[in-house]
């Protein structure tokens, strides 16, 4: 049957305005999600703003400490140069009998080496230690219980130690060894600590000990080739006058 002409204009009609509608509704819901989105990244980049100002804040606080850190340690290395320069243009301490002793040990073990003239012992590294360890050697045991033989009688119980752990140039580069010695630094001191206390363990009381590391900042030559190098791997052990005052270290308080 065909649709009169007046219910085909209403349909029409009624198509157009349901069209209009849906065209107003669809925009009008993409523009409020749009402004949700909008709105929560604004929140987000107020937030990472805030936190990043946190990190610079953080960041510049844990640097002005490494500075500090670092020139609280420039100082003291200086201090300890200065000291030991002055112990080095100052007679030995030891008597003629200790320092006769001293010098048969050093005839006694090649790689030892004793200065009559200021009484600094010298240790080369590998009697002591293997490469990149602070471990001593177990067959370096003798020279060390010796060694705290000689300073435990006569006169020479009266005086202090110095113990001073030196390396080479180069960067220490193995894991295994970096894992225990992250530096040259670590690794000087690391061996004047195992050695101090390899002569408490022989005898000599801790009180009349220090340790210290220079790391490669103290060599005997320069580290142009290994046979260079191998000189400046050492222990150095500076023996010192009873009211010697080393880097603030007063001995007459430690015995007390």
């Amino acid at each position: 049957m065909p649709i009169p002409a007046r219910i085909r204009i209403f349909c029409v009609i009624g198509l157009v305005v349901c069209g209009s509608a849906a065209c107003n509704m669809v925009p009008h819901q993409t523009l409020r999600q749009s402004q949700l989105q909008s709105m929560q990244w604004y929140k987000q980049s107020q937030s990472l703003a805030a936190n990043h100002q946190q990190l610079e804040q953080s960041l510049a606080a844990a640097n002005q400490r490494l500075d500090n850190l670092s020139a609280e340690r420039g100082q003291l290395h200086q201090k300890y140069i200065n000291a030991l320069n002055r112990r080095k243009d100052q007679p030995s301490p030891l008597s003629r009998e200790t320092t006769r002793r001293f010098e048969e040990l050093a005839r006694k073990y090649p790689k030892f080496e004793f200065d009559p003239q200021t009484g600094v012992s010298k240790f080369h590294d590998d009697i002591l230690f293997n490469s990149g360890s602070a471990e001593i050697k177990q067959e370096a045991s003798p020279i060390l219980r010796e060694f705290a033989q000689i300073l435990n009688d006569g006169d020479a119980r009266r005086l202090n130690i110095l113990v001073v752990g030196h390396t080479d140039d180069k960067p220490i580069v193995k894991q295994n060894t970096k894992s225990k010695h992250p530096t040259n630094w670590h690794l000087s001191t690391d061996r004047a600590n195992s050695v101090v206390i390899a002569l408490a363990r022989s005898g000599l009381k801790e009180n009349r000990m220090g340790a210290a590391g220079y790391s490669m900042y103290q060599p005997v030559t320069d580290n142009k080739n290994d046979a260079a190098r191998k000189q400046n791997r050492r222990v150095e052990i500076f023996v010192l006058a009873p009211d010697a005052v080393v880097a603030g270290w007063d001995p007459n308080s430690s015995r007390r």
